[in-house]
């Protein structure tokens, strides 16, 4: 038997049939694809963080339970006695977390759509069904449909990204709460992008027992140490912290993070930063004939130009060494939309010269 005989053999059809997570080449570009944090550390940071490895061992295992910086979340966020927090690999991991522990036989996993690939795609990967739901062709939430969904399909977990990836837009408090009060299993609600964001369901943990909050700090300037973590009564976390693997947060990351945590302060002005180019780079895209620009809470702009026009804007940007986002390809309510991830200001308006440089060529 040839490999692809062993291959079609013994994979699963349903991992065969996926395509694996694509990253862009970015090498030598102005990265504004992937929703990172533009700015670095101070000299001020960095010189502290260099002394504080100095004399660290690296030749035994971590923390299993991130102890430390548990502790400090805890204070920080203020959580009560019977709430607990799991850490993950990023959010990734939490989400693998979540479904594989409640991969019952015939289990469900729902979420709007368009949203975060990697709830499908997780899903796929331990054999749940996935329901999408479409959004409106605004990219707000049709509730009466997700409601009829919920209903008909009885899923065991939702997943609610807020703000919406790759929309930018939160969705109503009021219509996330009526999901979180009719759903039939648990409600995730993803704050990937707090930190850009006006609301939190953080504090709504106490009032709904099937609710869970997941963070990630990717999008505040930490993305290389990949951390993320949920919060939810002691009762959900300790079972998915059973699923997760020991030692799956390494020794730098544990202690970057809670050393980036003394600087709280230079990351909340980055953020607050962030916001406020944003509403800038919408209010300056805005101006441009066919550009249709959509509200974000989070770190990046959604737009969508004419029929036909995204992909060759995005080929010409990445000409110019500009990396964007192309929503385009996924098709349906993504057709014809590129996401722009906020950078650096210099970014910004490079990105803007050479959007509108496209644009006008391609009017012609």
């Amino acid at each position: 038997m040839n490999i692809t005989g062993w291959v079609e053999r013994l994979i699963r059809p349903e991992i065969r049939a996926l395509h694996a997570y694509h990253v862009q080449p970015a090498a030598d570009m102005i990265k504004l694809d992937a929703m990172e944090n533009p700015y670095g550390w101070t000299p001020e940071m960095q010189m502290a963080w260099v002394e504080r490895l100095r004399g660290q061992c690296f030749n035994r295992y971590p923390d299993p339970s991130a102890s430390k910086l548990r502790e400090l979340l805890t204070q920080r966020l203020d959580l009560a006695d019977n709430q607990q927090i799991v850490f993950g690999n990023g959010s990734d991991e939490l989400i693998q977390l979540i479904i594989m522990a409640m991969a019952n036989a015939g289990a469900k996993v729902m979420a709007p759509a368009p949203t975060f690939v990697m709830y499908d795609m997780i899903a796929r990967f331990v054999g749940l069904d996935y329901v999408g739901v479409p959004l409106n062709a605004d990219f707000t939430l049709n509730l009466p449909a997700f409601l009829q969904a919920m209903q008909q399909h009885q899923p065991a977990v939702v997943f609610l990204a807020y703000p919406n990836n790759p929309t930018g837009n939160a969705f109503a408090r009021e219509e996330v709460e009526q999901i979180i009060k009719q759903a039939p299993g648990l409600v995730v609600v993803d704050e990937a992008y707090n930190a850009f964001a006006d609301d939190s369901f953080l504090a709504d943990i106490a009032r709904y027992p099937n609710l869970i909050v997941m963070r990630t700090f990717s999008k505040v300037g930490l993305a290389a140490f990949r951390l993320g973590y949920m919060v939810g009564d002691q009762a959900w976390m300790s079972e998915f912290d059973k699923v997760r693997l020991p030692y799956n947060i390494n020794v730098l990351t544990q202690m970057g993070v809670a050393f980036a945590l003394e600087f709280e302060d230079v990351l909340a002005g980055q953020a607050a930063q962030i916001k406020a180019d944003r509403e800038t780079l919408a209010a300056q895209l805005a101006e441009f004939v066919g550009v249709q620009v959509y509200p974000s809470q989070a770190n990046f702009i959604t737009i969508r130009l004419a029929p036909g026009l995204a992909t060759r804007i995005f080929e010409g940007l990445k000409a110019d060494g500009i990396l964007i986002k192309n929503l385009s390809s996924a098709g349906g309510l993504l057709a014809d939309c590129l996401r722009i991830t906020i950078g650096a200001p210099n970014e910004n308006q490079a990105f803007l010269k050479s959007f509108a440089s496209h644009l006008q060529a391609n009017a012609s």
